[in-house]
């Protein structure tokens, strides 16, 4: 199984992988996270970040994905960018695929910035930023969208992907009995 995370820079996506991956881990074994940003260092950060890196770069992570799920593992995956082509490929080509989408306005993100990503672009600095120069595509048909302009907790957030998803509902319940 692959739960496909995805949003703008500084929605949360690591942070509730992360979070996720706490809770599920001792209950499942054989869960497996890939960020986005791991994945890229792995490969010796070898791609820049325009439009075509990126799909590169998704493309890895899919294959990856598609890879460890093939063998049986939970694969949580923390992915920016969301063209409508490679999420129609994750669903034609992952067995358990479930996808969610962290709606966060650029407003919110711009004032997160943990990166300093938005700054830069503002200022010229920076190139390649996806919703800024690189156009934002939301997911057409996610299985759940999280609206994240209002402050809720990670865990919060975790929990609601969990209950979303029998698969990971029943690794947690599995290991509080």
């Amino acid at each position: 199984m692959v739960i496909w995370i995805t949003g703008i820079s500084d929605s949360g996506k690591t942070t509730l992988c992360q979070v996720m991956w706490d809770i599920l881990k001792p209950g499942l074994n054989e869960l497996v996270l890939l960020d986005g940003d791991a994945v890229r260092a792995a490969f010796g950060q070898d791609l820049g970040h325009r439009e075509e890196d990126r799909v590169v770069q998704i493309k890895r992570l899919q294959n990856i994905a598609k890879l460890l799920s093939d063998q049986g593992l939970v694969v949580i995956v923390a992915a920016l960018y969301a063209n409508p082509e490679l999420l129609s490929w994750n669903r034609e080509n992952i067995a358990e695929y479930f996808e969610v989408y962290l709606d966060v306005s650029l407003d919110t993100v711009r004032e997160r910035d943990s990166k300093g990503l938005y700054a830069k672009a503002d200022s010229g600095q920076m190139k390649d930023v996806v919703g800024i120069d690189i156009p934002w595509q939301a997911p057409a048909s996610p299985d759940l969208v999280i609206f994240g302009n209002q402050p809720e907790s990670p865990e919060g957030l975790a929990w609601r992907v969990i209950a979303a998803v029998p698969r990971l509902s029943q690794a947690v319940t599995g290991a509080v009995n």
